[in-house]
């Protein structure tokens, strides 16, 4: 019997999505002989039974394309808005899923994704997932597909910025994303020839990076690049945070015998102005003159790159074998040139952060790149 496939793409936006799309459908259409369906929007889509036919032609042409002809939103099944209320809407998608007569749920997104197809799963449907995400922090796989794209964005953008910190002898501050996780920021700088790298897993001493810089002027050098990741904080930073999360579990724990519980800031609150504040005191601290870069969405946009189209249909295609061996439950992984499944279960609530011994970073320090820390 023919078997009927879903398919949808969740969370940020990344290049990559359409060639994972179009390695699904071609796979399942041609080769297995499955009917595609794609939602609208994410869960939201699927949620409000929003579709489209995924057949050859809608699949023509959309390999080089970046975004996602599917459209895609931030919405989770179970805290969903509707009607200016968070509802879950979990029920809703279960029913939509088997009226639309689904065999499996494919979805495209990286840890807030992975969650909530685990949810999904726990529910009884028959899901897949693929990672996608810039910031290469779904656990389980060793590459996810946007993250190539969006490394040659930020190296392109420090090449660039190199002439005007040259010209006008000044310390360019260039932030790039990733809350959680270093590796866009730890790989730009390096193939960038940044002088300081500052990434979530390293908490920095801002006197041990100007510092570095003053060095860099004291040899002659009258200019300092410095990437940034946004999820970076100080030694001081993350010591605070520390304890305001030891304050959120205790009065979590108080909250269980009747007391109201406070609510942890909200990531864009804890990075809101970060970047902005350490440009200004390593102007303080070194006499020279500092500009902020934040590359912000750029790093999403555009072409996928061929490493990135590459990777993405070969997950797509692996995931469409899978769906035809009702092999389920899991997130395709990429392994070397191999791709294997991956329980959700192992991967879901994960982050795959950069260890302190990753080659990268070693290979940052022994070219003279200050991490923000004494360690070189």
């Amino acid at each position: 019997m023919t078997q009927y496939i879903g398919i949808l793409t969740s969370g940020g936006d990344s290049p990559g999505l359409n060639a994972a799309i179009r390695g699904v459908g071609k796979a399942a259409l041609n080769h297995f002989g499955m009917q595609i369906i794609g939602f609208r929007d994410g869960f939201r889509g699927l949620m409000e039974n929003r579709s489209m036919p995924l057949d050859g032609n809608a699949l023509s042409d959309i390999l080089t394309r970046g975004g996602t002809i599917l459209g895609t939103s931030r919405d989770k099944p179970h805290r969903m808005p509707v009607g200016g209320k968070l509802l879950d809407m979990t029920d809703v998608i279960v029913g939509n899923y088997q009226d639309n007569h689904l065999d499996c749920l494919v979805c495209l997104g990286g840890g807030g994704t992975q969650k909530n197809a685990l949810r999904l799963k726990e529910k009884g449907l028959n899901i897949i997932t693929l990672p996608k995400t810039i910031d290469n922090d779904v656990a389980g796989t060793d590459a996810t597909f946007g993250f190539d794209t969006a490394l040659s964005i930020a190296t392109d953008a420090i090449d660039r910025l190199h002439s005007t910190a040259h010209s006008h002898h000044r310390i360019i501050v260039v932030e790039i994303m990733g809350h959680r996780a270093g590796w866009l920021a730890l790989g730009a700088g390096i193939a960038g020839g940044a002088d300081a790298i500052l990434i979530p897993e390293i908490p920095y001493d801002v006197e041990c990076v100007a510092e570095a810089i003053r060095e860099r002027s004291r040899r002659g050098k009258s200019f300092s690049i410095v990437a940034v990741a946004e999820g970076a904080v100080s030694q001081t930073e993350h010591a605070a945070r520390a304890l305001a999360e030891q304050a959120v579990k205790a009065d979590v724990a108080k909250a269980k015998g009747g007391k109201k519980a406070k609510v942890a800031p909200s990531t864009e609150t804890q990075y809101a102005d970060h970047t902005i504040k350490l440009a200004h005191r390593l102007e303080q601290l070194t006499g020279l003159e500092s500009r902020v870069t934040i590359l912000g969405h750029l790093q999403r946009g555009g072409i996928p790159t061929a490493a990135d189209r590459l990777l993405a249909t070969r997950l797509g295609t692996a995931a469409a074998e899978l769906i035809s061996q009702q092999h389920y439950g899991v997130m395709v992984a990429a392994k070397g040139e191999k791709t294997r499944p991956v329980k959700l279960e192992e991967v879901a609530g994960k982050v795959k952060v950069v260890p302190p011994d990753h080659p990268w970073i070693l290979s940052a320090r022994r070219v003279g790149t200050c991490m923000g820390d004494p360690g070189q």
